[in-house]
């Protein structure tokens, strides 16, 4: 009796259970369809740190050299003071010259000397003499011509008075001449001592400006002249720069001041610099240009070393994309937006590149999703199931 009641209650809930189930199917909403869609790698617009470089190469060189010649023609070499590596200040006397054959001129000159000296006094003891026989002469004249009005003298007498004033007149314009001309042979003597003590004092080579000699060609006993190679080269300052061409491209971004990161040739080691100056024309057959970079520290290079430079054009912090999900064509640049899962082609607008990222001036927004990779095969409109890519360690 109890085994058929239990049986009997469970085929009672069964069916009861059977009843109620489609009121819960009604009530229940309708499972949304699944996206058919394929799925595509996303990657974000974000605000990154962009520096714009243009890379070029060139040798280390002088800024500026100074050739230092000997200023005096025909002498010989008398000593060497300085030799290549030396740093001189301006004024240090880097060599001299024999000497001898100027100081025996300038005796010869200082004799010629006395000697006009000595003429000039005579000269001046001359002029002194005819200048009293002068005034003898006119005094015994104004005597003559007052003892004529009374007829105490005859006119011949008077004449001959008369002639003996204007002869001494005339040796006393003589005398003076001659001062004169025994001042311009002192004026001449002292020219030429002038002149040799110039020469003299050249006699020390000296250094024009503060630098380092970068090379000698002077040797004791050699006859130095001003028409053959320089006796030493300077570089004025110590300071060197680095020469580099510039693709016709990169002209016009690069300017004076902007700064500069160098490498050398087999070292692992930088240095820094400032752009000097950018030649203002482009080579017609080459089609490149060149700029000159100060070097900041010239210690740590040597003048004729090979060198890459890093110049750092443009600095900011800009909205960007990875450079592979842009598209540049003729037409335009687009990158490909994916907003509410479908895929839109959109304009924009590029300015600095750095290495594997590209700034987006224009187009786009911070926080913008697009198309990580620009060749993938999407339309616009297309409908994706997209799929962030993981965080740059760079960002």
């Amino acid at each position: 009796m109890t085994t058929k009641t239990s049986r009997a209650n469970w085929l009672l809930a069964t069916a009861a259970i059977l009843m109620a189930a489609p009121a819960f199917a009604e009530d229940a909403p309708a499972a949304k369809p699944a996206l058919n869609a394929p799925s595509i790698v996303v990657t974000a617009v974000t605000e990154r740190k962009l520096t714009d470089r243009v890379l070029t190469s060139g040798t280390i060189q002088p800024v500026e050299e100074v050739y230092v010649q000997p200023l005096v023609e025909g002498l010989s070499i008398k000593t060497l003071k300085a030799d290549v590596g030396a740093k001189v200040k301006a004024g240090d006397v880097l060599a001299t010259l024999m000497d001898d054959t100027l100081i025996l001129q300038k005796s010869q000159l200082e004799a010629n000397k006395a000697k006009v000296i000595a003429a000039g006094a005579q000269a001046e003891a001359q002029r002194l003499s005819v200048k009293t026989n002068l005034d003898e002469a006119n005094r015994q004249l104004g005597r003559g011509e007052s003892l004529s009005k009374t007829g105490t003298i005859s006119t011949a007498q008077l004449d001959q008075l008369k002639a003996a004033a204007t002869s001494a007149a005339a040796s006393l314009n003589s005398a003076e001449q001659g001062l004169k001309a025994n001042a311009a042979d002192m004026k001449v003597i002292e020219a030429q001592i002038a002149d040799i003590d110039l020469k003299l004092s050249r006699t020390e080579v000296k250094a024009p400006v503060d630098g380092v000699i970068s090379a000698r060609t002077a040797k004791v006993g050699a006859i130095a002249s001003g028409a053959g190679q320089p006796l030493f080269t300077l570089i004025r300052d110590e300071a060197l720069e680095l020469k580099a061409d510039l693709a016709e491209q990169d002209v016009l971004k690069v300017a004076k001041g902007q700064k500069v990161m160098i490498s050398l040739a087999g070292s692992g080691g930088k240095i820094s610099g400032t752009v000097l100056r950018v030649d203002p024309t482009v080579n017609t057959t080459t089609r490149l240009g060149s700029v000159e970079i100060k070097i900041d520290n010239p210690d740590t290079v040597r003048a004729g070393m090979y060198a890459q430079a890093d110049i750092v054009v443009a600095e900011r912090t800009a909205p960007s994309l990875p450079v592979t999900a842009v598209t540049t064509n003729s037409e335009a640049t687009t990158a490909r937006m994916v907003k509410d899962d479908t895929v839109r082609i959109v304009p924009v607008e590029t300015g600095i590149q750095d290495g594997q990222y590209i700034e987006i001036s224009k187009g786009l927004q911070p926080g913008d999703k697009v198309v990580a990779k620009a060749g993938a095969y999407v339309r616009d409109g297309d409908r994706v199931k997209p799929v962030d890519t993981l965080p740059s360690a760079t960002n």
